[in-house]
């Protein structure tokens, strides 16, 4: 019986916790909106542009410098 109660309750629980995260998500999907749109534009402009041969030799560089101190520290 203590097995079909914890069930209940879980079960129970889940579905307010569900349907709450919903209308939340469902009053605030304006401003999550703006939040992602901007992002995806970054995306897209940044998938666009070849960065020039200078600027990948100089990420390389700082690369390979973190991950020297990363295998002295």
């Amino acid at each position: 019986m203590a097995f079909n109660q914890d069930f209940l309750l879980g079960f129970v629980s889940g579905t307010v916790v569900g349907a709450v995260g919903y209308r939340l998500y469902e009053q605030n999907s304006g401003q999550l909106q703006k939040l992602l749109q901007p992002a995806q534009g970054f995306r897209q402009q940044a998938a666009t542009q070849q960065p020039s041969l200078e600027e990948l030799v100089a990420q390389k560089e700082r690369l390979e410098d973190l991950i020297a101190e990363m295998k002295l520290g």
